[in-house]
């Protein structure tokens, strides 16, 4: 039994890890080919999504329903987004005492920042600032970004 990560076969990376959809539309498939049928298409740009396996030029990912499939590898970025879980107020620093710059809405889509152990500062809607981690899917409780 290994105590260190699990690394990607293919790009000697985490697993699981975090990507974003890079196009508005991917194919979802069953396996890792173009001979596997198609179960969905992705239909949101930057949509985060878990990366759980690799083969070949294929991902298997999950979104935050834990629906998924196999995308090509050409269909995801490594540029970090999160969803929004639910209607949160971004604030000016990590505190919830400081200054309100929004309200954003459960479901949208923010570009990730830093974080720290219980905040990330995220840009939605061309505003930015801090939220609380516990409200944010495409981030994990224990990460810290700089």
């Amino acid at each position: 039994m290994t105590n260190g990560p699990v690394i990607g076969p293919e790009t000697n990376l985490p697993l699981p890890r975090f990507v974003s959809l890079k196009a508005s539309e991917s194919n979802v498939r069953r396996g890792p080919s173009l001979s596997h049928r198609i179960d969905w298409v992705f239909q949101r740009r930057e949509m985060p999504l878990r990366v759980v396996a690799e083969y070949g030029h294929w991902r298997r990912v999950l979104d935050r329903d834990d629906q998924g499939g196999w995308v090509h590898y050409t269909m995801l970025s490594g540029i970090r987004t999160v969803i929004v879980e639910d209607q949160v107020t971004l604030y000016k620093r990590p505190d919830l005492e400081s200054f309100e710059v929004a309200e954003v809405h459960s479901g949208v889509i923010a570009r990730l920042g830093e974080c720290e152990l219980d905040w990330c500062k995220v840009n939605a809607g061309g505003y930015r600032g801090w939220v609380e981690k516990s409200h944010l899917w495409g981030v994990t409780a224990e990460e810290l970004r700089d």
